[in-house]
């Protein structure tokens, strides 16, 4: 990573910010190791319990990607009875849903596929569009999450499975965007720049998705819990099931390639690659000489930006120079606009000492009787 992060620091070795918190923040998480194995297997036998007597044991949303794929083939293998959802919010490349399909069929499974209200998508999109915030991709993941989450309370399935991993994630800079799940957010945007009502887009308050939602539900991210290597899964998909790659990470979405590649570098200065590339350092499976020279690649042809930008900008309802003006126009930051970003941190911030307060209990609990007790006694004190 580089200064296009505005809040990366720099030790007196040269080493950045984002390095430090992997190593201080995740890697006590990761566990590509038998540690993982045995955790996982501990896992897998908790799911299969408690949906021993439902039709689906889990929920997983297949996007075509990389790692939703590859993970719904580990899922089979782990002998997992999944509902595969599918969220089509209309930006599909003729790949994604290829790829969808080959991996649907050479599983054996069944897809759900929930589709997203047009007209509804493209009016948030486009009025996200002109607030000129960084994040475009609101709209579409808020979009993703919130079916999925209703497909899973619709089901009564407990554990939701997602395809997220240290492996390929592990750095993210905070500064380039802002919490898709914030729906007051969504809303404030949409009520300034929007033309139409969002009468069936699904928009999850904070009640719902930070306290009802995640009070119902158990999300686990299981390839954190395996040597998951993005090159090695990339061969099985295309060796076994025809699968084919899209070129770069979230390029299934023709929006998310050209968002990606084109809107955030032009009006932001931020090219998510060195994010991408940075996480496959800080794992271990890439060197940074390999990540630079990648770099070095255009991020588009000429040919395949001009036919991206027209298609996008067809696709919103634009017209040609007032798209190129949206993409130049000055950018905002989110909090230019209404959220619930205090509430959201105080609540991450009670779920995390929950978390470390559950933690410290199993390690009490691990202590021989004696040692115990009186290990209490001193904090009852």
């Amino acid at each position: 990573m580089d200064t296009t992060d505005p809040e990366i620091t720099f030790d007196a070795g040269g080493i950045c910010s984002h390095c430090h918190g992997f190593d201080r923040n995740i890697r006590p998480h990761w566990k590509p190791n038998a540690k993982g194995a045995d955790e996982l297997s501990a896992l897998l036998d908790v799911i299969k319990t408690v949906g021993a007597n439902k039709p689906y044991d889990c929920i997983i949303g297949l996007s075509g990607g990389v790692d939703s794929s590859f993970l719904a083939v580990k899922i089979v293998e782990w002998g997992l009875r999944p509902l595969v959802v599918h969220v089509d919010a209309g930006w599909n490349s003729e790949l994604a849903v290829k790829n969808i399909e080959q991996i649907i069929t050479g599983l054996g499974l069944h897809l759900d596929t929930e589709v997203i209200d047009w007209h509804e998508m493209r009016d948030l999109q486009r009025a996200f569009l002109r607030s000129h915030v960084a994040n475009q991709d609101i709209p579409q993941d808020h979009a993703f999450t919130s079916a999925l989450v209703k497909k899973a309370l619709q089901h009564e399935i407990t554990y939701v499975i997602s395809g997220n991993n240290f492996a390929t994630e592990g750095v993210l800079p905070q500064s380039w965007g802002y919490d898709s799940m914030d729906a007051t957010h969504i809303r404030d945007i949409h009520r300034k720049f929007g033309e139409a009502p969002l009468r069936s887009f699904p928009i999850l308050g904070f009640h719902d998705y930070y306290v009802t939602m995640l009070q119902k539900l158990r999300f686990v991210a299981p390839l954190n819990l395996i040597a998951y290597d993005k090159t090695a899964a990339i061969a099985l998909l295309e060796k076994s099931f025809g699968w084919r790659y899209y070129g770069g990470k979230h390029y299934e979405s023709v929006w998310t390639r050209w968002y990606q590649a084109h809107y955030l570098p032009a009006k932001f200065g931020y090219d998510k690659r060195k994010a991408h590339l940075s996480s496959l350092i800080v794992a271990g499976t890439m060197t940074r000489d390999e990540a630079l020279a990648e770099l070095e690649r255009p991020l588009y042809t000429d040919n395949e930006l001009a036919t991206d930008t027209a298609f996008v900008a067809k696709k919103l309802g634009f017209g040609d120079e007032e798209f190129a003006a949206l993409v130049h126009a000055p950018p905002r930051h989110y909090q230019e606009f209404r959220t619930n970003e205090g509430e959201i941190r105080r609540h991450k911030w009670a779920e995390n000492t929950m978390a470390q307060v559950r933690a410290f209990a199993e390690r009490v609990k691990a202590i021989p009787r004696g040692v115990a007790r009186r290990a209490r006694g001193v904090l009852a004190r």
